[in-house]
């Protein structure tokens, strides 16, 4: 099973790269409802290809994140830069809460991958016909396809697949978020072991943090 990771802390150096980064974008629902801006990714430690893009609420949602296929999200015409992606917030408020955690055991992310895909099985992604599936890939299937896209395999002998709608997602142009989402996710390939160290130096930080806390904490208690 692939093991995923988040940019977290990370910061291009690079002036050109930096400008391609689609943190702090802004994600709106029908309507032109604005769900919050993405905050981070997670994305395949092994290849770097998105998996998911984490969105901050900015606090309208009791757990203030939520996760979203790629493959889910198309660019806003109305706003430039930003992104639209086929939820509203009544949606959103019936994921499981976002675990950003669960991330590092297998088991716990595959639990969680699971209810959240059941949510979207009875909301906004349609079922393939005669079958019990539903056209989303899985994370698996989204890093073996390349992220925005669903694999060849998806369609089965015989079985015809319904898309979700008829726009195009995330399409390469000249110019607008579509180029910027592709450039990045390629930057973030190119970077994947420098954003890889920076999350290892920052949980080792924390751990250090964290264990001269409980070291301070005892010396309280001995005195």
């Amino acid at each position: 099973m692939a093991r995923y990771g988040t940019i977290g802390d990370y910061r291009f150096s690079d002036t050109q790269e930096a400008a391609l980064d689609i943190r702090g974008a802004k994600l709106y629902g029908p309507g032109d409802q604005k769900l919050g801006q993405i905050d981070d990714v997670i994305f395949d430690e092994a290849t770097g290809a998105i998996a998911y893009v984490i969105v901050d609420t900015g606090g309208w949602l009791t757990s203030k994140k939520f996760i979203v296929p790629p493959q889910e999200i198309r660019p806003s015409l109305q706003h430039e830069d930003d992104f639209l992606v086929d939820l509203t917030k009544e949606q959103v408020e019936t994921f499981p809460p976002y675990d950003g955690g669960a991330l590092s055991n297998e088991e716990r992310w595959a639990d969680y991958e699971r209810r959240y895909r059941s949510h979207w099985v009875d909301g906004p992604v349609m079922h393939r016909e005669a079958t019990d599936r539903n056209i989303t890939p899985t994370t698996q299937q989204q890093v073996g396809a390349g992220s925005g896209t669903i694999p060849a395999a998806a369609d089965e002998a015989g079985i015809e697949v319904a898309p979700a709608r008829t726009e195009g997602v995330l399409e390469v142009s000249p110019n607008g978020p579509s180029l910027r989402w592709t450039a990045f996710e390629e930057t973030l390939r190119q970077r994947r072991e420098e954003v890889l160290r920076s999350s290892i130096d920052s949980l080792k930080k924390a751990s250090g943090e964290a264990d001269s806390e409980r070291e301070r904490l005892d010396h309280r208690k001995a005195s």
